[in-house]
């Protein structure tokens, strides 16, 4: 199905550019791309989002089983021929994954995408936390689609 397609096209540009930054960049290296707005700066986070919950390996493990699993079961079933629904599904697969390897084979996850806004520096993220948090904002707009569509039946 095309959504397991997309979940692999961004497990692959989420490898690949942390790979890049891995083997490029020095640990807190950072590169102006363009200057007091957007930087390329190697970081690593042993957390979740923003660094929370430093070093809680199990947790993400389990976590990320249970959203894949899931997933999977809503791509399998649930998707009804909306291709919205099964966008946002592809992109929280392959978010979820992406960081799931950096968790398993570095213990860590690699993040190197640095945005300022105004005087805020937003904490580094990367391709998958892109893919994650887009899919998880499309899920939501989905949801009040659905229970707008809900309310127009039920009148």
């Amino acid at each position: 199905m095309v959504y397991y397609l997309i979940a692999i096209v961004i497990i692959i540009l989420d490898q690949w550019t942390k790979w890049l930054v891995d083997k490029n960049m020095e640990l807190r290296e950072s590169i102006p791309i363009i200057d007091g707005v957007l930087h390329l700066t190697s970081h690593r986070n042993a957390g979740a989002a923003f660094g929370m919950m430093q070093g809680q390996m199990w947790l993400f493990f389990i976590a990320t089983i249970i959203v894949v699993a899931v997933v999977i079961y809503l791509i399998q079933f649930k998707t009804n021929n909306s291709k919205w629904f099964g966008t946002l599904l592809g992109l929280v697969l392959g978010g979820a994954i992406g960081n799931f390897i950096d968790r398993m084979f570095r213990g860590e996850v690699v993040d190197f995408i640095d945005v300022y806004i105004f005087t805020y520096n937003f904490p580094i993220f990367n391709v998958a936390d892109m893919a994650l948090v887009t899919g998880v904002i499309m899920w939501v707009i989905h949801a009040f689609k659905e229970e707008k569509k809900a309310k127009e039946v039920k009148s």
